[in-house]
C-alpha cells in the first residue's frame, strides 16, 4: 500500500492507494493517526484509490472517526467507490463519516 499526503490550504488530504487490509493495517493506522494529530482536524481521506477494505481497515476508519467526533469534528471521505459505500451501509457505519464525491468538494466543506 502506498499512502500520499498533500496540503490544500489548511486542509490535509490523505490518499491511500490499494486495499486497506489486515496486512497493512498497522502501517495505515499509524500513518492516519499521525496525520490526524498534525492536521488539527482538517483532514480529507481520499479513498478513490482504495478498491476494498476488510474488517481491520474498517476498524481503523471507525476509530479515526470516533477520535474526531470527540473534538466535535468528523472524518471526511471522498471518492468512495460502490464497494466501499456498500460496506459502510451494511455495517451501518456510513453515518460516522461525511461523504463527498471528490476531494475539492470535501476540502471546500471546511470553509
Amino acid at each position: 500500500m502506498r499512502i500520499d499526503t498533500q496540503k490544500v490550504g489548511a486542509v490535509t488530504v490523505f490518499e491511500p492507494h490499494g486495499p486497506i487490509i489486515q496486512d497493512d493495517a498497522e502501517v495505515f493506522g499509524g500513518r492516519l493517526d499521525q496525520t490526524l494529530r498534525s492536521s488539527m482536524g482538517r483532514l480529507v481521506l481520499d479513498v478513490s484509490g482504495v478498491p476494498y477494505l476488510d474488517s481491520a481497515g474498517l476498524e481503523i476508519l471507525a476509530d479515526a472517526a470516533k477520535s474526531l467526533q470527540q473534538t466535535g469534528q468528523s472524518l471526511r471521505l471522498s471518492g468512495a467507490n460502490e464497494t466501499l459505500r456498500t460496506v459502510f451501509d451494511l455495517t451501518e457505519l456510513a453515518g460516522m463519516f461525511d461523504h463527498y464525491q471528490d476531494v475539492n468538494t470535501a476540502v471546500r466543506s471546511f470553509l
